[in-house]
């Protein structure tokens, strides 16, 4: 899906989690380029993340964790500003920067041994819905699962966080399992600025799935005992200040670490990407107020 193509690209679920947080705007504005405006009410912006397994996808099966910095002006409307997006895949990673200009990055995503033991499924369910907790999978002890997410590059592995999904408990088998009604719509989003694509792009998201609230995930960032021996890269967004990896990185996880104010789960997803197009913003033509923290 290159940009201006014109093309179309689908990717298909069979479930996922999108979480909605209230997200101070200092934090978010460290993502958000200058010349974009921040959506935002009483010091807060409207961010979260969308956790999900592809099925199917143009980059093929990929589990994927994105973190929604916030929401931006795009007069009459608005869009999403992604402030990272994390993939267990090389190929997911690279179709997202050179073909959506998204900021995705490779990961690992896994359960703590712990967690892992005392979780043991009973019965068989969808592997990725079985890895977050959802369906029809009862567990010997607790209500979530837990997963652990890991940034990689290279021979580096950095902790990010660690998320644990409410587990959805079904007595009997999962096709009497209310999902909620189904439900059609467009998610708009910005991309771009980053080193694959210089430019500002904006696409939309055409969704189809069957939606209901859900108990929101908890987020958490275990301390690290052992220093990471990392090399501190640099991501940058035209526009906006350089931030060092490991800052991006920290201003990730306060935007997950946000208060949740709305969990939805999506069964049977269905998702096709408009090609990205190149952008003017309409608030270069205004005075910029807010500037890269």
């Amino acid at each position: 899906m290159a940009a201006g193509s014109g093309r179309e690209e689908a990717a298909a679920a069979a479930g996922a989690l999108y979480q909605l947080h209230l997200v101070k705007a200092a934090t978010a504005r460290a993502f958000v380029p200058r010349e974009l405006r921040l959506v935002e009410a009483f010091g807060y912006t409207l961010g979260g993340m969308f956790l999900a397994r592809y099925d199917d996808s143009p980059a093929g099966k990929f589990d994927e964790l994105v973190v929604i910095a916030g929401i931006v002006w795009n007069p009459p409307t608005s869009c999403a500003w992604a402030a990272r997006v994390l993939v267990n895949s090389a190929e997911a990673c690279r179709h997202g920067r050179k073909e959506v200009g998204l900021p995705s990055h490779v990961a690992t995503f896994s359960q703590t041994e712990a967690d892992a033991l005392r979780n043991k499924p009973l019965v068989k369910s969808n592997s990725f819905l079985s890895l977050l907790g959802m369906r029809s999978t009862v567990s010997n002890q607790g209500n979530d699962r837990e997963i652990e997410i890991s940034e990689t590059k290279g021979s580096c592995t950095r902790h990010l966080c660690n998320i644990s999904v409410p587990l959805t408990v079904s007595t009997g088998s999962h096709k009497h399992k209310w999902m909620g009604p189904a439900i059609r719509m467009s998610l708009p989003s910005f991309s771009g600025q980053i080193e694959d694509h210089p430019d500002l792009l904006k696409y939309s998201c055409q969704v189809e799935c069957r939606v209901r609230p859900v108990r929101p995930a908890k987020i958490w960032r275990p301390r690290i005992t052992e220093p990471q021996e990392c090399p501190d890269g640099k991501i940058s967004s035209k526009g906006s200040e350089v931030l060092a990896e490991p800052d991006a990185q920290k201003h990730t996880v306060m935007v997950l670490l946000s208060k949740p104010i709305l969990a939805l789960e999506f069964n049977s997803l269905e998702m096709h990407v408009d090609a990205p197009k190149i952008v003017i913003p309409h608030s270069k033509k205004k005075e910029v107020r807010y500037s890269s923290t």
